[in-house]
């Protein structure tokens, strides 16, 4: 199948799903092969091809059915080769056969350029919304400053800190303030993930005097998750030339990151350069109070009143993570809801539960066990001579877990994984560590396999 057909089908496997599902399970696929009815699937690593096959096996199914193709079987396959494979022309047929409205070569290629990924801002992110404490109040004044006159102070304006601390709340309440106040104001917001996907559609559809003037047509451009942009040289430039030219039409351009600049791997020097012009703040982990705010918040947006104790619970056992804290508490009201009983400490108890709470031993024979058991082979497949990919991962996975969670040594890592080296426990935890880094699908997998262990 020829890969515009594969984009129409991931382009609607999108918008079934959230965009950090999309862009760890979905977005580094390809279709590589179809031999007697059997499709198969290239995808990137071992944590990816479980995820397809467990979770979303029908969703691929479906999306594939509705843009005309249903093969009788879909494989999952580890697929490191870096060109496209020649997809067999029995595919191109089913797909390009002309049956109804059934959808072809010509109208995928126009659906693509139409950027529906493009989710824009959510008028749900206010400044009103937003619980001010001291982690973030810096923030939360530079950005209130932006929104009354956008172009004219602390531009650019660069917010970084860990995940789930409020940042694109906070970023997306400018843009919505800049609108509220002027309705003709052309703001766009947008993931540097998507940027990177339109500005990959452009370059192949020739599209880049397109994408160029949408870009810097800007009153005010919002960029996310700026650290994606890390290492994708050709994306770097054109950002650059667009930075440039909205900077020197004093248009204000705000940007967010795990990271701050300095510290973003293959990030162009220009690039940093530019980044430190105008504002960096580092935002950071909510305290107490504010986490006991936003509870009581959330709560309030709901219809609840919860108790202090309710809310000093939640505050106490969710810290670093505004969006975990979110969950927990919305598991709360729904379990009450369908009770229909009063939140109260209790139950709070019972939602955040004993996965919490880690117990005081775990062995490094439970570390392989669970490592094994959620990669679906034996404990003996893990320990054994075996060097097949799909067992390597696994092992290389557990000895950074026996590292991560047990401080064990690497010599006693080795020991333990029936290694007579220690140098390869080394290697497999140093190989963990830098991927985990920079593919969220065995950062996910990671935190599965944790949250395994102490329940």
């Amino acid at each position: 199948m020829q890969d515009h057909v594969w984009q129409a089908v991931l382009g609607e496997i999108e918008v079934s799903v959230s965009r950090a599902s999309f862009v760890t399970w979905f977005k580094n696929t390809r279709m590589v092969r179809f031999e007697n009815n059997v499709l198969t699937i290239g995808v990137p690593n071992i944590f990816i091809k479980q995820q397809l096959e467990r979770k979303f096996n029908q969703l691929v199914s479906d999306a594939l059915e509705h843009n005309g193709f249903t093969p009788k079987r879909i494989d999952y396959k580890i697929h490191s080769g870096s060109a496209h494979k020649k997809i067999v022309e029995e595919i191109a047929v089913v797909i390009d056969r002309p049956k109804g409205q059934t959808k072809t070569a010509s109208s995928v290629t126009k659906s693509s350029l139409s950027h529906s990924y493009r989710k824009g801002l959510n008028d749900k992110y206010t400044f009103e919304s937003f619980i001010v404490g001291s982690g973030n109040e810096l923030a939360y004044a530079a950005c209130q400053a932006i929104a009354a006159m956008p172009g004219k102070k602390y531009n650019p304006l660069f917010l970084y800190g860990g995940v789930g601390i409020g940042k694109t709340h906070l970023i997306q309440a400018v843009g919505n303030e800049v609108i509220a106040q002027n309705p003709k104001a052309h703001v766009v917001y947008i993931s540097t993930e998507q940027f990177v996907q339109e500005f990959l559609d452009a370059i192949r559809f020739k599209k880049n005097t397109d994408f160029a003037g949408y870009y810097r047509s800007a009153d005010v451009l919002i960029i996310d998750d700026i650290q994606f942009i890390a290492g994708k040289e050709k994306t770097q430039e054109e950002f650059f030339h667009t930075f440039n030219a909205l900077h020197q039409a004093n248009k204000q351009i705000i940007i967010s990151s795990d990271k701050p600049p300095k510290d973003i791997p293959t990030l162009e020097e220009r690039l940093k350069s530019r980044f430190a012009w105008g504002m960096n703040i580092d935002m950071q982990i909510p305290d107490f109070e504010t986490r006991c705010a936003i509870v009581q918040t959330k709560a309030g947006a709901a219809g609840f009143e919860l108790t202090p104790p309710v809310v000093e619970h939640l505050a106490t056992n969710v810290r670093t993570n505004i969006r975990e804290l979110e969950g927990a508490l919305n598991q709360l009201i729904a379990m009450c809801e369908m009770r229909n009983i009063t939140p109260d400490l209790a139950m709070a108890k019972s939602v955040l539960g004993a996965s919490r709470i880690r117990p005081k031993h775990i062995s490094a024979r439970q570390v392989i066990e669970r490592t094994a058991k959620y990669f679906q082979i034996s404990t003996d497949d893990i320990l054994g001579p075996k060097r097949d990919k799909d067992i390597v991962v696994p092992r290389q996975v557990a000895m950074y877990m026996l590292r991560s969670e047990l401080h064990l040594s690497f010599p006693k890592i080795a020991r333990e994984l029936g290694r007579k080296d220690h140098t390869t426990a080394i290697h497999s935890v140093e190989k963990i560590e830098r991927e985990s880094a920079a593919d969220p699908s065995i950062k996910t997998a990671i935190g599965h396999i944790k949250e395994r262990l102490y329940v």
